[in-house]
């Protein structure tokens, strides 16, 4: 009885299939080139009998045309030699583009979809589906077209079998229904437990990057031999589904294996009573043979149906990545002379469908620093994440300066509002490289722009200390969390656009740090709209505006001041019933500056 398709499993299928049959595509020329190499060398094939059974007789009747049909021999067997390689390396070049063209479209879905989706997939999964699988199934294309031009000797070699002699022929074709009937099963069973041995592959792939991703907590626990006995859990499994998968492959090569050379007898003896019959030549006999041989070859083709078989069950796991959807950007630019307005209109968020942001109504103007506080849970880093479309939103829009944030263009989006995290990652040859990272294509800030970002972050200092300074590779880079954090800063300030969006970024950092941080942001690096999520009271207090939030709803906004006479506000920082002043003196200290425009917040 056959089990029924798990859900999504046809759609997945369906979209695995679309992908293969772009892959082709991006390939056609020498898809086309391999195919045509292919088809020629089975023409090739198809006429070496003919032409040596043609020969064998001229050359027993000592015809003076002999000689003339023995060279034509030697260059139907080279050309079938030449155009079988050239058809190898066509197809392993066809293989190659299609497997890269298949994981740059996974990489690329990965990449632009919301990272709340890409996160449903463990690192160790995506790993297995872009790289193992993703050459199973790059060769699909060039598997299908040559287990296509692969029938062709089999069938040519059969009809000329007929038109040689239709005795040998008839003895032949009693036993292709079996034949059939093998290689149906074949496809049937193989299908269904390879798909079952790369489903738990890539269940032991995510265990395994877990678990690495764990290491310091598995050896700080003493719990190496649980995580290891949970890692390999489904390896017998694993082993189960290989052993089934290799005994249905050899059962069927073994039957294959068993039933050509048998009809091959079958033929030759057919074909010895006719030649003794007188109604059947040497060389007829010697053509007959070879054309059956010719036909057995359709048991051959249950090793490339193997790879089709593989290759598709391949690309339906990586299929998921590949339906990922992507978050929607228009081609709108921003305002030459906003300021950096931030606009959340109705906002809502739902998550597996537990609902994150209730209706949010946010005005943040231009220039001011507004920092989230909030209890944990009470979705503050999904409002960072929906205020710089990170993420989309269900419900309402998020404007800047009056524009829709979906409805600019990806690169005006990413040069005008940058983020920093709470555990930044660091990408680039160097740390100079990685502080400069990202805005597009060009060149990117200059030495001296990169230092100055560095400086604003207060990472310039140890980053001189490092054995290369700025040119130190990140492999050989030491780094505290709060080093990391200060990088992941400098490279926000270095590229800083109309907003900046700091997601817990100081968490990391000692508060004298953290206060040098905020003076920095406020006088050097380019001037702007700031949302800090943050949980000191100092961040709160030194800010222009606090967005207190309180399970997915603003609860109140105003100034620090303010919000203090309310104990549950208080109660967020843990506090007592005295605001703290520690910022003050700071405060008063500074250079007067143009307060923000503090218009109503919604």
């Amino acid at each position: 009885m056959t089990v029924p398709d798990p859900p999504g499993e046809a759609s997945a299928a369906r979209a695995a299939d679309r992908a293969l049959r772009a892959a082709a595509r991006h390939s056609a020329g020498r898809l086309a080139a391999a195919s045509a190499c292919s088809v020629a060398a089975a023409g090739a094939a198809l006429a070496e009998p003919a032409v040596l059974g043609h020969t064998l007789d001229l050359l027993l009747r000592q015809d003076p045309a002999g000689p003339r049909w023995t060279v034509w021999c030697a260059a139907v067997i080279a050309a079938e030699v030449l155009l079988d390689a050239a058809t190898a390396r066509l197809t392993g070049g066809v293989d190659a583009r299609s497997t890269a063209w298949l994981r740059r479209l996974g990489l690329g879905r990965l990449l632009r979809t919301a990272p709340h989706r890409a996160a449903r997939h463990s690192p160790g999964e995506l790993s297995a589906r872009l790289t193992a699988q993703a050459t199973t199934a790059g060769a699909v294309p060039a598997a299908v077209v040559t287990a296509s031009v692969a029938l062709l000797p089999p069938l040519g070699g059969l009809v000329a079998l007929v038109l040689v002699d239709v005795w040998t022929a008839l003895a032949f074709l009693a036993g292709l229904p079996l034949l059939a009937l093998l290689l149906r099963a074949f496809a049937r069973d193989s299908g269904a437990s390879v798909s079952r041995y790369q489903e738990v592959q890539l269940d032991l792939a995510g265990r395994l990057v877990e678990a690495l991703g764990g290491a310091r907590t598995i050896a700080a626990a003493g719990t190496a031999e649980r995580e290891q006995a949970r890692v390999l859990a489904r390896l017998p499994e694993l082993g189960a589904e290989g052993r089934r998968t290799w005994r249905i492959y050899g059962a069927t090569m073994a039957r294959t294996a068993a039933l050509m050379p048998l009809l091959l007898y079958v033929v030759l003896g057919v074909g010895g009573v006719r030649l003794a019959e007188g109604a059947l030549g040497v060389g007829g006999l010697l053509a007959a043979v070879r054309y059956a041989g010719l036909a057995a070859g359709v048991g051959a083709v249950t090793g490339r149906l193997a790879a089709v078989v593989r290759g598709r069950a391949a690309a339906r796991r990586t299929a998921a990545l590949f339906e990922l959807p992507e978050l929607p950007q228009g081609e709108r630019r921003l305002p030459a002379s906003g300021s950096g307005t931030l606009e959340l209109c109705g906002v809502r968020v739902v998550r597996a469908g537990t609902v994150l942001l209730h209706d949010v109504d946010l005005r943040i103007p231009g220039g001011t620093t507004a920092v989230v506080v909030g209890r944990s849970g009470s979705g503050k880093t999904t409002l960072a994440a929906v205020a710089g479309r990170l993420t989309g939103c269900d419900a309402g829009r998020v404007l800047l300066d009056g524009v829709p944030l979906d409805e600019l263009s990806t690169e005006e989006l990413r040069r005008e509002v940058g983020h920093a995290f709470e555990r930044p990652a660091l990408f680039g040859g160097s740390v100079a490289a990685a502080i400069a990272f990202g805005g597009g294509p060009d060149p990117g800030p200059d030495p001296g722009a990169v230092r100055a970002a560095a400086r604003a972050a207060g990472a310039d200092a140890f980053v001189r200390r490092l054995p290369e300074g700025y040119d130190t590779a990140l492999a050989d880079a030491p780094l505290s969390g709060g080093e990391l954090q200060r990088l992941g800063l400098a490279r926000v300030f270095c590229r800083a656009g109309r907003l900046l969006v700091l997601d817990d970024a100081t968490s990391s950092l000692d508060t004298l740090t953290a206060r040098e941080v905020e003076r920095a942001l406020a006088r050097e690096v380019r001037p702007g709209t700031r949302l800090v999520v943050a949980h000191r009271v100092s961040s709160a207090a030194r800010a222009d505006l606090v967005v207190w939030l309180d399970a997915g709803r603003v609860r109140a906004t105003g100034t620090h001041a303010a919000l203090w006479r309310d104990p549950d506000y208080r109660a967020v920082f843990g506090a007592g019933a005295e605001p703290e002043a520690e910022s003050e003196p700071e405060r008063e200290s500074e250079p007067a500056a143009e307060p923000p425009d503090r218009e109503a917040v919604r």
